[in-house]
């Protein structure tokens, strides 16, 4: 897992350098160790996975470990706010919107910041591009507000994720912010 964020973090200076090529990499890597860290974690080490997703989704791609997320978690726990943002995630890279809203819905239980992502996924799920902006906005503005960052680096890199997700959908925004850069 240490080696996973520290993967992540350095794909992020990247990103934030402007050296797109190395954080793609960065990235790939970070979504392997995510994965590697899964596989030999308590079962319920669902952030391991959403990690995944999300580097996966900055490197480029995303599907087969949208795939992989889905078997895993075939059986998950409904009550996990955690869980259910993974499979979230992994349906709307999959196509399949109205899993996605499912269980994006189910994300509010883990707190405003898992409701502010469930509300931009839903909101890609339907194409709702203003009710996507308006979530996006908000998690922008929280990741402003943080003191403190899983890698150390200022970056709102759930923003940055799910504006892949919205280009691949036609329904990106330009939220301005000094931690939402360009990938």
């Amino acid at each position: 897992m240490t080696a996973a964020v520290e993967r992540d973090g350095a794909a992020q200076e990247a990103v934030l350098a402007g050296d797109v090529g190395a954080a793609v990499d960065a990235f790939a890597q970070a979504a392997d160790l995510y994965r590697q860290s899964w596989e030999v974690a308590h079962p319920t080490a669902y952030g391991r996975l959403v990690g995944m997703l999300k580097s996966a989704v900055l490197a480029g791609g995303g599907v087969p470990e949208a795939e992989y997320v889905r078997e895993a978690l075939a059986d998950a726990a409904r009550d996990s706010a955690t869980a259910a943002y993974a499979r979230a995630l992994a349906a709307l890279i999959l196509g399949e919107d109205d899993e996605a809203q499912v269980w994006a819905g189910r994300m509010e239980s883990g707190g405003e910041a898992f409701a502010r992502t469930g509300e931009a996924l839903a909101a890609l799920a339907q194409g709702d591009r203003r009710r996507y902006e308006s979530a996006l906005t908000a998690i922008v503005r929280d990741f402003e507000q943080r003191a403190a960052h899983l890698t150390g680096v200022t970056i709102a890199d759930t923003a940055l994720m799910l504006e892949q997700l919205a280009a691949r959908r036609g329904v990106a925004v330009a939220v301005e912010s000094p931690v939402l850069p360009v990938l």
